[in-house]
């Protein structure tokens, strides 16, 4: 196995909105102690890939770019016009990885807890043990809104369902996707050329990979994080003031 970095490239999904933030305001350029969220998803994927990164911008697409040049300038962007899903924002990207990217990365823009040392390790176990796809996974106490991951008697991944498509059976299940995946490059052309949009709804979900991958017998694994937290994205006002509480530096009583 060759472990040259440089052929790990990250694809952030920063394209959206974010509704229920009520505000006009692209959702990753909300503030977390002075800071946009964006930049610390950014100085994470730095750790991991360099400078190999490609942001997808859609919402106030100028004003991300400025944001993220502000902090590092060898970024590539790729434009999603239309929101589609995640699977079409990372077709958008593959035009724009490095030519000798074999590991793609694929990180949401609204998670700054994620620790680099946790997406380092996930990176090296889908490296070691060889995977086309490999999922961050982690178990939640209350899963309600993520896609649950769907495994066999022999704990392998038969694939990952999305809350509104979910039987009751598959939402009391407390293993989900952390929407952190990494895909060899090569699979990931064609499996994104293979996914449909018939589902509750009507996008093309990058989860749909998973399929892809178990109908052609590739490799496929989990890496299950340790700390809920890291995997807290923000949606919401209300998730925005939860975790500014938990970056805000304990002071110093002394």
């Amino acid at each position: 196995m060759n472990s040259d970095p440089s052929e790990v490239a990250v694809v952030i999904l920063a394209a959206g909105l974010g509704t229920r933030m009520k505000s006009d305001k692209a959702k990753v350029l909300h503030e977390i102690l002075g800071r946009p969220m964006i930049s610390y998803v950014v100085d994470t994927a730095q750790a991991v890939a360099g400078k190999n990164l490609v942001l997808v911008i859609g919402h106030q697409a100028d004003i991300v770019r400025k944001t993220v040049e502000a902090q590092v300038v060898d970024v590539q962007y790729a434009h999603q016009e239309q929101q589609l899903g995640t699977g079409h924002a990372v077709m958008c990207a593959m035009s724009a990885l490095p030519d000798r990217t074999r590991h793609v990365v694929v990180l949401c823009g609204d998670v700054p807890l994620l620790g680099k040392e946790t997406l380092q390790r996930f990176v090296d176990d889908h490296r070691t043990q060889d995977r086309t796809l490999s999922v961050l996974t982690v178990h939640l106490d209350d899963p309600t809104g993520y896609g649950r991951i769907i495994r066999d008697n022999e704990s392998n991944v038969t694939g990952i369902v999305e809350e509104a498509d979910a039987t009751p059976d598959q939402k009391s299940l407390t293993l989900v996707n952390s929407g952190i995946y990494c895909v060899d490059r090569d699979f990931l052309e064609t499996a994104l050329s293979q996914i449909r949009s018939d589902n509750a709804q009507g996008e093309y979900y990058l989860t749909d990979i998973v399929g892809v991958a178990r109908q052609g017998n590739f490799r496929i694994g989990i890496t299950i994080g340790g700390n809920a937290d890291e995997f807290m994205g923000i949606n919401s006002r209300e998730q925005l003031e939860a975790v500014e509480r938990m970056m805000r530096p304990i002071p110093d009583l002394n």
